[in-house]
């Protein structure tokens, strides 16, 4: 592995980088860094935690600071806390800069195209295990899971993703009652409180978040240790997505996905896709069926308290909303339409005589 001044990177930006912990390129930035100061169209393609941005970030900020002036490039990313990250990491590394704006430019005539070559989809710095569970012993397991880990590592972070909005907030309430230290992240909250929340999570305020999966593509956690997948993915893309947020830039971590005997398909889907296979996770039986009916009394009870909240009722409301805003509003006047009618039909009815009443509108 070559040094960063090798690449033709200036002496500030490796000075920025070093006090940033980054003392050599990883694969991604060694090979794309020198064709993007070159002004050649780049796409690179390379695991999650490999270095992606910064093999962007980086020749972006060397080639502003030739001549600092104006609009100088565009970001375009797939999620808002993407592009806030990214945003970050141009402000740390571009600080003599008083950087101010940041942005990629997009021209695809013959890009220069480099893939990260490997075996495996996923970093051999991660240990991916699993955990087969009846449905109904799940949670028991995950309670018993983050108990281990609290007590061996508290200072551990870990990310526990679940399959819908409903259960990642059941399940923080729930955690919560236990006196871990829960936040959540999903699509039913506000952006100004998803973005709260990641912050508390990053400053390591709470060491436990759930999340749905907003939170599995791009975002950069160096800090997390596990990552527990509470339902087994659909995708395998999406299982790739989830374990990523851990053994970020060469650190290790663990990844821990609670299968049922529904899911072992799914499991086989992953391990074809990833050409790894997930080994079991070593679980005392005893210590889980201790808390088995704890567990699954307090959930009830969440599920309950949730309940009363009408967050159902929320998730209608806001699914009309993006609906309206993507143009689809003609089927919600359409159903309106439906309704009325239906209404008006059910008020107009014959009196005794067979005579339709006298204030109903034929």
């Amino acid at each position: 592995m070559s040094e960063f001044s090798s690449l033709g990177l200036s002496d500030w930006l490796i000075k920025q980088c070093k006090q940033l912990g980054i003392s050599k390129p990883t694969p991604v930035q060694e090979n794309c860094m020198p064709a993007i100061l070159q002004g050649r169209d780049c796409m690179g393609c390379a695991k999650t935690g490999s270095g992606k941005t910064a093999a962007f970030v980086l020749p972006v900020l060397q080639k502003l600071s030739e001549d600092p002036y104006g609009i100088f490039c565009l970001v375009l990313t797939p999620t808002r806390e993407l592009a806030y990250q990214i945003a970050e990491q141009f402000r740390v590394l571009g600080k003599p800069l008083g950087l101010r704006d940041c942005i990629v430019n997009i021209a695809m005539n013959k890009p220069f195209f480099w893939e990260s070559k490997s075996e495996t989809r996923t970093v051999e710095e991660l240990d991916q295990r699993y955990i087969l569970t009846p449905e109904k012993v799940k949670d028991a397991y995950l309670v018993h899971l983050i108990q281990t880990f609290t007590d061996e590592h508290h200072d551990w972070s870990i990310i526990i993703f679940t399959n819908t909005c409903k259960n990642c907030q059941i399940l923080t309430m729930m955690l919560r009652e236990f006196n871990f230290p829960t936040i959540s992240l999903h699509s039913m909250m506000k952006q100004k409180q998803r973005f709260a929340n990641l912050a508390k999570f990053k400053a390591s305020v709470y060491k436990i978040l759930i999340a749905t999966d907003v939170a599995a593509r791009g975002l950069d956690i160096p800090t997390v240790q596990v990552v527990i997948n509470h339902n087994t993915p659909g995708l395998p893309k999406t299982y790739i997505h989830r374990v990523g947020r851990t053994a970020r830039a060469g650190r290790n971590g663990v990844s821990i996905t609670l299968v049922t005997q529904y899911d072992i398909h799914l499991v086989h889907s992953i391990e074809e896709q990833i050409q790894t296979k997930l080994k079991e996770y070593p679980v005392v039986e005893k210590e889980v069926h201790k808390i088995l009916t704890q567990v699954n009394v307090t959930r009830r009870e969440c599920e309950i308290k949730l309940e009363s909240t009408d967050f159902d009722e929320k998730k209608e409301i806001n699914k009309r909303k993006q609906m309206i805003l993507e143009g689809k509003a003609s089927y919600f006047l359409a159903e309106y339409i439906h309704v009325s009618a239906a209404l008006a039909f059910t008020s107009v009815r014959p009196n005794e005589s067979g005579n339709a009443p006298a204030s109903s509108i034929m």
